[in-house]
């Protein structure tokens, strides 16, 4: 029997979970499963009709069993069902997010319903969640759901009748298809054919047998995260003799786990976009806030270290562990202190807590709100400066379920902060959390928060190399620039040994200690060497940054270099392309403050405005502001111009670390030299984190042979043959999937170092070579919606523009193709070859095809029809064909080129107001503008992305167009119903 994605990764799964092997029907003990366990039930034993996702007969049993309201009186549990039944239909109206929040509080028990005696209001269970044993587990597969179209996905998982997971199996045996092509399957193509499936979902995965990623819903596929085991979990995992995904998967889908997940790891927040989104967490926030939780449980040790790397997500693991702590009964409401250490990390932790909807959360003002608090028992989640222990009193609160976690933990030591926060609050627990990794020199951190029982002194740790490996941060490249403004070391060694302390200066005493070394200021800021530098990074970023659509930040020695820059940038771009975002102080110039002070509004405004990818911001001038807790995914490339060291620069240089749709590293351009010798830069002593930083002269290292890699798969083939030749040759030399599937491996590989180099001159060398293999690679890509997502990438922006440079063979996905343009129709016109115009002839044809109905097209396809026909009777010579011809094909490209202008300025509604008036005549209704409002609304409801692909899809949407056709008496006008249903397929 031959292996394929049914019998050797689906069914590996079930058998995984159940113990049921559905290869030989025999049934064992499942090897992941310790305690409850799913049971296999087969779709057919499901007792359910196509239409509905839930498991009514179970669903309504659980309600019996759990609610002692529903158990005296059964029928009560209809009216819980018909509830959750609303919900479901509602998916369409409210979308998936928010009917999926709605759902979840009926899951968490946070719905009532007037079951008691006078109709009191109960908390109505769906699920048990102090003895899990209560509920039932069931596992099935080859799921068929029908909503809009009928979907099938491989595996669902429910709890009592619920469907609470989605599973996408794929082969393990084609190299380019993998994980993410299930997980494109489920968020591309089931989130939106069969929603309601989802309307109840706590997570979905993805594997094909060697990798295993989840993800909530909407959430985009590069967010998607691998799960690890705890070290507990992996040695009971390991004495079982498991296979690695076997391990994992039973790990993420263990009903403890996903029950955990459910109930207290769920968040409902709002983006910058105030959309609503759903957060589940990744393995290491999981893991990070369930060790807080257990220490505190245990009660027997009080402190503890967390060390997460910068841009893994500390914030959301402060939320998840408030949230637990909050939650458990055992704790009886506990007061959770969330501390920070700077103004805008405060905005950040205290927007975070917010976005999410966490409840009992307060914000304090000063010291004497947060001693008010404390002094007066509060029991809610409290959010506050470090700095406001400063003054504070002993024993300001003795209680022992005190919980306190210190953000940015490293820096606590300033003024012995740690020792009178311990004093004020003697018998509190206290958890460190820090993204840079402690140095051993840094006695106070490890006293405060570390613990001697704990390995290395760390509760907690996700190391750099450990989050680029999962993909929850990129890695970082440095590119050092200008060697001539960079500042020798001799100088920085004599003048800046006061700059030790950095990390905690303010914008004024940066601007103090300056002053005091006033030569390097002068040298730093004088205007030749910032001009020489500005004008440097136009050009660095024209060509390296913009054309991927990202956007940079420039780090500055002080705030008077801010401006400097600023002024100087406008000369290179237009004034609103940047903004400096200082602060103001007392002292400041009165002119100063008003042209340049930003307060927090708008400082909040100025970050969105440059997260959102359409706005003009495409920099950010800063030199203390936004180094820290400053979250923006769009920012890849920092111009760094001032020195930090140790956290600060660690910190600040992971600004640019964050995830981001085709976002594959960070980057660090330094004009100042900081980089010059990088393990003085960052002195810690874990030796990963001399790995943090990867200089750009090590990839133009790796160029030769990953160059040399790539065009070994096209040994003996002549690439200076060019055209159609030339590409059937090396496609030739890659003929089976295998092959190809090799070739896009290694290709994929140095695309990424071509975009990471260019525009390097060591590209010069290679320019020839690397243009052949990407159009190559073009030509052998699958379609866009076919498989093999993960390997098969989409070309980046130099290679995409080194391709269009002077190519006349392209939509080279198929060989009998050209790119229809002026210089090829010019080519053949002045080269009559036969071969070139019977290829020509060709997509003529298709092109006419495809704008069937269009009457310019259909007037030139008749003009090649007829001169087909003089042609074959002889009236006209080959060459006199070849030119007739290529004067068809250029005015099909311009009829092209003017409908692409005419699509472009039209929107929906506008195309059909301009057709119902084109046809109007006596007959039809004055009311145009109803009509088209109308059938606008009918349309928007029942499409959804890709419906014109969909039997179903197009079924939908014609019988809606008829239906708002009757209501004006127009439905039996064919030829308007014909052209409206035509321009909605198009412009919908």
């Amino acid at each position: 029997m031959s292996f394929n994605e049914l019998n050797s990764v689906e069914h590996y799964i079930i058998h995984q979970l159940s113990g049921l092997n559905l290869n030989s029907g025999i049934i064992s003990e499942p090897l992941t499963t310790y305690g409850v366990k799913w049971v296999y039930k087969s779709p057919q034993d499901l007792n359910r009709s196509v239409n509905e996702v839930l498991l009514e007969q179970d669903l309504k049993a659980a309600l019996v069993r759990l609610n002692p309201e529903i158990a005296a009186k059964n029928e009560l549990a209809d009216e819980v069902i018909y509830k959750l039944r609303a919900i479901l239909i509602s998916v369409n109206q409210v979308g998936l997010v928010r009917a999926n929040e709605e759902f979840f509080k009926w899951l968490t028990g946070d719905k009532t319903m007037p079951f008691g005696e006078n109709n009191r209001h109960v908390p109505i269970r769906l699920i048990d969640f102090d003895d899990i044993n209560n509920n039932t587990y069931i596992i099935t597969n080859q799921y068929r759901v029908h909503h809009r179209e009928t979907k099938i996905p491989d595996i669902v998982l429910f709890i009592n009748g619920i469907p609470v997971v989605v599973g996408e199996a794929k082969t393990p045996i084609r190299p380019s298809v993998s994980w993410l092509d299930g997980a494109h399957e489920i968020h591309q193509v089931y989130e939106n054919a069969v929603p309601q499936l989802f309307v109840s979902n706590i997570l979905s995965f993805a594997t094909e047998g060697k990798e295993l990623f989840f993800g909530g819903i909407r959430t985009p596929l590069e967010f998607w995260a691998p799960w690890r085991l705890e070290d507990e979990d992996e040695r009971l995992a390991k004495l079982l003799g498991l296979g690695e995904i076997g391990k994992e998967m039973g790990d993420l889908l263990h009903p403890k786990r996903l029950l955990d997940i459910l109930q207290n790891f769920s968040l409902f927040s709002s983006n910058n976009k105030k959309q609503r989104i759903k957060i589940i967490p990744r393995f290491q926030q999981y893991e990070g806030a369930n060790k807080i939780v257990e220490r505190v449980k245990e009660g027997r040790i009080k402190k503890g270290l967390i060390w997460h790397f910068q841009g893994s997500g500390k914030s959301l693991l402060m939320v998840f562990a408030a949230q637990k702590l909050r939650r458990m009964p055992e704790l009886k409401s506990p007061t959770v202190i969330v501390l920070v250490d700077r103004t805008d990390l405060d905005t950040q932790i205290s927007g975070t807590f917010n976005a999410a909807d966490i409840a009992n959360v307060e914000t304090t003002e000063n010291i004497r709100d947060l001693q008010k608090m404390l002094e007066q028992d509060t029991r809610k989640i409290i959010i506050s400066m470090i700095h406001k222990f400063r003054d504070a009193k002993p024993n300001m609160n003795t209680r022992e379920n005190i919980i306190v976690l210190v953000d940015e933990a490293h820096r606590t030591q300033e003024g012995d902060l740690g020792r009178q926060m311990r004093a004020a609050l003697p018998n509190a627990f206290l958890f460190g959390l820090t993204g840079t990794p402690v140095n051993k020199a840094d006695k106070n951190t490890f006293w405060a928060f570390g613990s001697e029982e704990d390995e290395g002194g760390y509760l907690s740790r996700y190391t750099f190399q450990d989050s680029i490996r999962d993909g929850a941060t990129l890695p970082l490249h440095f590119e050092p620039r200008l060697v001539d403004v960079h500042v020798d070391k001799e100088t920085i060694d004599k003048l800046f040994e006061n700059f030790k302390e950095e990390a905690a200066l303010t914008d004024e005493e940066a601007d103090a200690l300056n002053k005091k070394s006033a030569k390097m200021a002068a040298f730093l800021k004088s205007p030749e060497r910032v001009a020489k530098i500005v004008e440097d990074i136009a050009i660095h970023f024209r060509e390296k940054v913009e054309p991927h659509g990202f956007k940079a930040m420039i780090v500055t020695p002080d705030r008077y270099a801010c401006i400097q820059y600023k002024e100087e940038l406008d000369k290179h771009f237009p004034e609103e392309v940047s903004k400096v975002v200082i602060s103001t102080s007392a002292n400041d110039d009165y002119n100063f403050k008003q042209q340049w002070g930003v307060d927090k509004s708008q400082q909040e405004r100025i970050i969105d405005e440059f997260n959102d990818p359409i706005l003009d911001l495409k920099f950010l001038i800063v030199t203390a502001k936004l180094l820290t807790g400053f979250d923006a995914p769009i920012l890849q490339t920092m111009y760094l111009d001032k020195s930090l060291k140790d956290h600060t620069l660690l910190q600040a240089i992971c600004r640019t670390n964050r995830l981001f749709p085709k976002k594959h590293y960070g980057r660090i351009v330094d004009y100042f030299g900081v980089f010059d010798d990088t393990a003085k830069a960052l002195e810690f002593d874990e030796k990963s984190v001399q790995q943090i930083i990867t200089n750009l002269s090590e990839l133009r290292e790796q160029l030769p042979k990953a160059m040399h890699d790539t065009l070994s798969h096209f040994d003996g083939v002549d690439r200076n043959i060019v055209g159609f030749e030339g590409l059937e040759l090396a496609q030739n030399a890659i003929k089976s999937d295998e092959q190809k599937d090799a070739f896009a491996k290694d290709f994929k590989f140095l695309s990424k170092l071509w975009e990471s180099l260019s525009p390097d001159n060591i590209l010069n060398l290679y320019q020839v070579d690397y243009k052949w293999l990407s159009q190559v690679y073009e030509s052998v890509r699958p379609a866009s919606d076919n498989i093999g997502k993960l390997l098969w990438m989409t070309l980046g922006a130099q290679t995409t523009k080194l391709i269009h440079e002077n190519i006349h063979v392209g939509e080279i996905h198929h060989l009998e193709e050209f790119v229809l343009d002026a210089d090829v129709i010019e080519d053949i016109f002045n080269n009559p070859d036969p071969k070139n115009a019977k290829k020509l002839e060709k997509i003529l044809v298709k092109r006419f095809k495809k704008h069937e109905g269009n009457p310019k097209f259909k007037k030139l396809s008749e003009l090649l029809e007829e001169l087909r026909d003089r042609a074959e009777k002889g009236l006209i010579t080959s060459i006199e064909f070849v030119k007739e011809l290529c004067k068809i094909a250029k005015e099909t490209v311009q009829a092209e080129k003017e409908l692409a202008e005419l699509i472009q300025e039209k929107t929906p509604k506008a195309a059909l107001t301009e057709l119902f008036l084109e046809l109007k005549t006596d007959q039809t209704p004055a009311v145009v503008e109803r009509i088209v409002t109308d059938i606008d609304a009918i349309v928007r409801v029942v499409s959804f992305p890709g419906w014109q692909k969909t039997v179903s899809g197009e079924r939908e949407v014609q019988k809606s167009l008829r239906k708002a056709l009757l209501k004006y008496q127009l439905h039996k006008d064919q030829v308007l119903f014909d052209r409206a249903y035509g321009y909605i397929k198009e412009y919908y």
